[in-house]
Parts: structure tokens; sequence; C-alpha cells
């Protein structure tokens, strides 16, 4: 596969996106790959985002039911829609596999094109690495000898390689089964959110919560920020979608919606028809409320619905990690081998390979705190996101933009300070051991890339052809 890739250095005039991208082309296999359409785009980006209203429940556990869903009505408008209007127009500005490492990389340079990479995968494959032991957790209810020793970690490792198997098959298989898996995995919500309404006492909407119960502000906002986040991670796909710069914006703006009304629904239902003490908001509660609204057979269907929930997520993150790696290889900040594809499904097999073999050894290790890690670099992630967003736009004024966020660059601004003033609450009142784990994870990330830098000057491995006197 030979890659050219255009000068980074464009923008002085009228240029087309696909002038300023990194384009593959195959002499070998010739053939058109089959593309994602909007519906399959719709539900990945679903699964990237949410996967369902499982994990909301804390938010009423830590502020109250009222605090709980005004923050759920409130947090998508100044968080979800900015990362989302952003996507949309950068998606289809540069739409290349990559996503967000071309945009740090068009607007500052390869250096934080590959810091930006170095983030935002450590953070994706980490959290991926939470959805095989959630599988497994949710079977040890039926399997009780899951529950630990080798059974567990043999059934962790089976449950990542089929799972990953799947994901190189091809991202159209993985895009319907996310299409299938969100469908039957709402599907036991919308039953108790309609078998909840005689039962609803709408005062209970208005309760700031239960006299003697702190308000914790820590676990209210991760929560919010978690469950309404990573909406640009179907960005590395870009170059998979089937006429990117019209069916990334509709299947953004559906997405959004879509994700915001699946949280609301039964969150409004279980609040205003059942009556617990607070602290029982834990994660997980809705199967319990399930329960107590329509019986065991809903509180199993729900716990069903996770698993399968789990499921999606994973092939959701798997794909945008593996697809990151191809678009850095285009981009020469990774050797190229690391974008190859396979000949059976034309799917980067050395990406979807790395991703799971990182993802199989943090399966197995106790990683709280390093969870918390990723999530400060991903969150350093999005601050240059914010960034390149804004500098693209004056670095390159004239490039096409099939999508444009109807905003002159003040506004620009300010729409991103809100979503990064959050980001700044968020890191800093993270633990001294996350700003330990994180600082540590980010010298590699910088080592990393002079490592590179030192092989492609040596010529250790092959690399794509780049017109930037920068690499």
């Amino acid at each position: 596969m030979e890659v050219e890739i255009q000068s980074s250095s464009q923008g002085q005039g009228v240029v087309g996106s696909e002038q300023a991208l990194p384009r593959a082309i195959d002499q070998e296999n010739p053939k058109t790959p089959n593309k994602l359409t909007l519906i399959p785009l719709i539900f990945l980006i679903y699964f990237e985002v949410a996967g369902g209203p499982f994990g909301e429940e804390p938010a009423v556990q830590a502020a109250g039911p009222l605090l709980a869903l005004v923050g759920f009505l409130v947090f998508p408008f100044i968080w979800s829609v900015p990362e989302a209007l952003i996507t949309a127009e950068l998606s289809t500005a540069f739409p290349g596999n990559g996503g967000f490492v071309i945009w740090a990389d068009r607007a500052f340079g390869p250096f934080f094109g590959s810091l930006m990479g170095s983030w935002k995968f450590l953070s994706g494959v980490i959290n991926i690495a939470a959805f095989p032991v959630l599988c497994v957790d949710y079977l040890k209810k039926i399997i009780h000898t899951l529950d630990s020793g080798w059974p567990r970690h043999i059934s962790i490792l089976i449950s990542t390689l089929v799972l990953s198997f799947v994901n190189y098959t091809g991202l159209t298989t993985v895009g319907w089964a996310a299409v299938l898996l969100g469908v039957v995995s709402l599907l036991p919500f919308i039953v108790m959110s309609l078998i909840a309404i005689p039962k609803i006492y709408p005062h209970r909407w208005l309760s700031l919560g239960q006299k003697g119960v702190k308000r914790d502000w820590n676990l209210f906002f991760n929560t919010l920020f978690w469950n309404l986040n990573f909406w640009d991670n179907v960005s590395t796909l870009a170059g998979e979608v089937d006429k990117p710069q019209k069916t990334f914006p509709r299947a953004l703006l559906v997405a959004v919606i879509f994700t915001c009304v699946a949280y609301l629904v039964p969150l409004f239902a279980v609040i205003g028809a059942v009556s617990v003490d607070q602290t029982a908001w834990e994660s997980g509660f809705h199967a319990d409320a399930a329960e107590m609204i329509a019986g065991k057979w809903l509180k199993i269907w729900i716990e069903v619905g996770a698993l399968l929930s789990g499921i999606g997520l994973f092939e959701a993150q798997l794909s945008s990690s593996a697809y990151q790696l191809e678009g850095m290889a285009n981009l020469a900040i990774l050797p190229k081998f690391f974008g190859a594809r396979s000949e059976w499904f034309n799917t980067p097999w050395v990406g979807i390979l790395i991703s799971t073999l990182i993802t199989i050894g943090m399966s197995y290790m106790d990683f709280t705190d390093i969870i918390s890690s990723a999530n400060f670099l991903y969150s350093l992630g999005m601050l240059l996101e914010f960034a390149s967003f804004i500098w693209l736009r004056r670095k390159m004024p004239a490039i096409k933009r099939p999508y444009r966020v109807p905003m002159r660059i003040p506004g620009l601004v300010v729409m991103c300070l809100i979503p990064s003033a959050f980001l700044v609450v968020i890191m800093v009142i993270a633990t001294k051991i996350v700003y330990l784990v994180s600082g540590l994870m980010t010298l590699g990330a910088i080592g990393w890339y002079f490592l590179m830098k030192i092989c492609r000057k040596k010529k250790i491995f092959k690399y794509s052809i780049v017109e930037d006197e920068e690499r």
C-alpha cells in the first residue's frame, strides 16, 4: 500500500478537503470497501458515547432527583452539543481516518498530532478493557464458576478475542451489529417506562434530595461528564463513511437527540414511580427499579440489555482505536505497517491486534487509578482539540467545510470556553496518584514521538510519504 499525504502547510487559498488529507491508495486491491451509511453510523456514535442509560443512576445519589434531571437536560447543551458541532465541522473538512489526530496535526504540527494520538489512544484502550470484564460480571450471575479464579480469567480472554474477531470482519458488520444491539438493549427501558406511567408521582421530580444526605458534586459532575462524552471518537472512522460531508452532520444530530432521550425517559420514569432511599441510586439501580415496577422478569431483561450494551461499547470503541492507529500511520506519525489492512475484510488488522493485546493485558489489572488517569489524559486531549478547532478556523479560513458551525471566531471561543472550564475543574479535583500516572503517561507519549522521529531519520521502519519539513 502506497500512501501519499499532501502538505500540511496548505490553506492559503481555496483548498478542497480531500487535498488536506492523508490518502491511501491500494494498488493491489483496488476494490472500494463497503462504507458506513447513516443508520449504522448513528448507532456507532450512540455506543461511543452511551450505550444506554446504564450508569446514569449515581447522579441521583449524588445530588437528588431534581438536579439529576436538570443535569441531563442542560449538560448536553454545554458539553455534548459543542463537542458534536466541532466533530461535524472537522470530520467533514478532513474526512480521513485519524480524526482528532489529523486536526491537531494540521493545526499545530506533527508533535501535537502525535501527542493527541497518544493521549486519546491510551484513554481509549484502557476504557475498552472494562467491557469484557463487565460482560463476565453479568454472566457470573448465571454461571457462578465465573466469579473468580482461572474460569474467570479464561472467560475474559475468550470474550475479548471473540469480540475482537467480530471487529476484524468489517466495520459495516460492526455498524449493523450496533443497530441490533442498540434496539434490543433499549427495549426493556421502553417497556419499563410505559409500565411506570400510571405509577408516576410528578412531585418526586422536584425533590432536591433527602435531608441529611450530603451532595457529592465530584460524583455528580463526573457522572454527567462520562455519560455524555466521547462524541469525537467516531471521527477516527471518517474515511470509512459513505458521503461523510452529508452523513456526519445528520448522524451526529440524530445521535445527540437519541442519546439524550435514552437517558431522560427512564430517569423520569424511575424517579417518578419508585420511592427509595437516595443512597440506593448506585450504578445498576435501574435493574432493581425494574423489578419494583414490573417484576423479576424485567430486571433480568435489563441485565441482559446491560450485557449487550457492553458488547456494543466494546465494538464501537475498538473500531475507533484501530482506525486511529491507521490514521496515525497515514500521517507518518507511526510506521507504515500500523496501517496494514486485511486482504479478506479490508480492516486495519494491526490496529485491531495491538488494541486487543493491550486490552487483554489491562483486563486482569486492578486499574481504578489508571482509568482515572486515562480520563485525565482524555481531558487534556479535549483541550487540545478545542484549541485545534479554533486555530484551524484562523489558519485555514478558506478550506472547504461542507458543514460549518455558524459562528465567527469570537463566538467559537465562547462556545469552547464553557466545556474547557468544566474540563479544568475535573482535572483540578483529581487525586495525586492520577497526576502522577498521567504525568508518566504524557512523558512516555513525548518520548515516543522523539523515538519515532529517530526511527524515521535512520530509516529503521518504512513510513508514509509526507511533504512536511517538520517531520
